[in-house]
């Protein structure tokens, strides 16, 4: 008789990973590949991170922290909410996680039972959805375009034919790494605290921006949660450690599942973490040079023939619209990869609907990729790579 298997597991992939594994096969055989499809800081951890961590294991590896994380750290990042952000969020409210991943399995248990609805933006984070889905909560996709600018608004919400129990936002927004603006997400916030509707804000890539900083939903009345993460502006990206901001309401079961789940972040990371917040002027270094980047491809690839790129406030993307060329992305991506070396992501990661009528470049890697990127996208669309 066969054994009886969870269906939590027939979820999508995450394709970014698979065009990842594709890419380093190619790598492998000797072909260069140019790697815009994944959104990991090429940056350097910062040495005083790294000193830290030496330190650390000179005197002994450390071993669990309290579940909610390492009271030093969690202070630390209430200090910096107060300094960069001016926002008062006490340490006793902060939980440290297993990356952003940790938090948002956190986040998703504490606030929604099985059955619940809970929207996000189309094109978005797949993860989300994918969460969600394994942990038997509905994820409802909310379509969003470049007439929002990719963006969830009031006026979307509303028209909803049923009823939801959360919502999830992020500003900047992966993929399109557009920016919700002060004065829309505080209209964000008072609808889902009139609606009753639970909002979960994802704020991984705050630090990276190009123009009008992101705002936190911290600075709104809310009881949402807040999500932030190590692996972004901080570059820590295999530290796995992030953070979230807990309203009174969901502490103790955060703290429960937590104790349960994950027992703790990982030590070594958390001692280590502290010292990042000694080196914000190396991090804004960083992204002038994620800024640079951002330059070379907004010049380039309309030049290159993706003409119909979403606005780039943020974080390290863009999303481009290639419907001119493909209307199936993923395949498109394939016979780029194959044919050029450069890798990007298929649309239909961040939106399973529409997704195939875009690709999302990431800007995050070394400047020579971007620059040798956009020449032989060129040279590919000027020939054989239409279809």
């Amino acid at each position: 008789m066969p054994l009886k298997a969870s269906r939590r597991g027939d979820i999508s992939s995450f394709l970014v990973m698979d065009m990842l594994r594709a890419a380093n096969e190619r790598a492998v055989s000797g072909e260069d590949v140019f790697h815009l499809e994944l959104g990991e800081p090429s940056a350097r951890v910062p040495s005083k991170v790294l000193e830290a961590a030496r330190n650390i294991i000179g005197t002994g590896m450390p071993g669990y922290t309290e579940s909610l994380g390492l009271p030093a750290l969690r202070e630390r990042i209430s200090a910096y909410y107060r300094e960069r952000e001016n926002i008062a969020v006490p340490a006793q409210r902060i939980a440290i996680t297993t990356g952003s991943s940790g938090a948002f399995i956190l986040a998703f248990l504490a606030a929604f039972d099985v059955g619940d609805r809970v929207v996000l933006a189309a094109p978005g984070y797949p993860a989300y959805r994918n969460i969600l889905t394994a942990l038997g909560v509905e994820p409802v996709l909310l379509s969003v375009g470049a007439k929002t600018r990719f963006q969830p608004t009031v006026e979307l919400l509303d028209s909803l034919a049923q009823p939801v129990d959360g919502l999830i936002i992020a500003s900047p927004s992966n993929p399109a790494g557009t920016i919700i603006d002060e004065e829309s997400l505080a209209e964000l916030c008072a609808y889902c605290a009139q609606k009753g509707i639970r909002l979960i804000s994802d704020e991984i890539y705050h630090g990276i921006t190009f123009g009008p900083k992101a705002i936190s939903a911290l600075a709104f009345p809310t009881q949402g949660i807040v999500i932030n993460s190590f692996s972004k502006y901080f570059a820590m990206p295999g530290w796995r450690l992030g953070w979230m901001v807990v309203p009174e309401d969901l502490l103790g079961s955060v703290e429960r599942l937590a104790q349960n789940l994950f027992i703790s972040a990982p030590g070594l990371s958390q001692h280590a973490a502290i010292a990042v917040f000694d080196c914000l002027e190396e991090l804004d270094v960083n992204v002038a040079t994620y800024a640079r980047n951002r330059e070379i491809l907004l010049e380039g690839l309309p030049k290159a023939g993706f003409t119909k790129l979403a606005p780039a406030d943020g974080a390290f993307y863009l999303y481009a619209d290639v419907s001119h060329l493909t209307d199936d992305s993923q395949s498109f991506c394939t016979r780029m990869l194959a044919e050029t070396g450069v890798a990007a992501t298929s649309g239909i990661d961040f939106d399973p609907q529409l997704g195939g009528r875009f690709v999302r470049f990431s800007y995050a890697g070394p400047t020579r990729s971007m620059e040798e990127a956009v020449k032989r996208l060129k040279i590919w669309l000027s020939g054989s790579g239409k279809e």
